[in-house]
């Protein structure tokens, strides 16, 4: 299977924010962002695993900036981890005033997509190989995130999911983890 890098999937879209995008505060609306987002990732899982991908998930969205309008909007998109047929996008989110020329995160998400063939079955994905440092803890949380997921929704128990456990190990002291081992499934 083919191996690929995080940047043989980037994807930078840019849009302006006009008046219909903005709500009562002139302000870019959050589904209006998501959409764009949800595109730009769409197209950076499509480069990646060279097939029809949907969205499958939608996780740790987080608005830290307002967008304004007149903003231009800058999305860039790229697969940092490909499981069997699944692949996680990371997305960042700036925004500017062309006036100004700051440029501003305001946004990031991670993204889970499916890769289907032309009968809308699953097929596989070639795996990603991380190089910089940002790429290879991306990589790691990657796994950790989707985890943590099939955790929540009963797909696995927690001993189903070493690298979570251990990551939760490192941040709470042993008998508040003994506590919510209890609670887990």
């Amino acid at each position: 299977m083919e191996i690929k890098r995080p940047s043989d999937s980037l994807i930078v879209m840019n849009e302006l924010v006009l008046p219909n995008d903005t709500n009562m505060l002139n302000n870019l609306m959050g589904g209006k962002l998501m959409h764009w987002m949800d595109i730009a990732a769409a197209m950076s899982a499509q480069k990646h695993s060279k097939h029809v991908s949907v969205t499958a998930a939608v996780n740790n969205v987080s608005f830290n900036h307002p967008i304004k309008l007149g903003n231009v909007v800058t999305l860039q998109a790229k697969c940092v981890r490909a499981f069997n047929t699944s692949m996680e996008i990371y997305m960042e989110v700036w925004c500017q005033d062309m006036t100004q020329g700051e440029k501003i995160k305001c946004n990031e998400a991670f993204f889970t997509f499916v890769a289907l063939d032309n009968q809308g079955v699953p097929v596989k994905v070639p795996l990603v190989e991380p190089l910089t440092e940002d790429e290879k803890i991306l990589y790691d949380y990657a796994l950790i995130r989707k985890q943590l997921k099939l955790l929540v929704s009963g797909k696995i128990s927690i001993d189903k999911a070493p690298e979570l456990l251990n990551q939760f190990n490192t941040w709470v002291d042993e008998g508040e983890q003994n506590k919510v081992k209890a609670l887990l499934p």
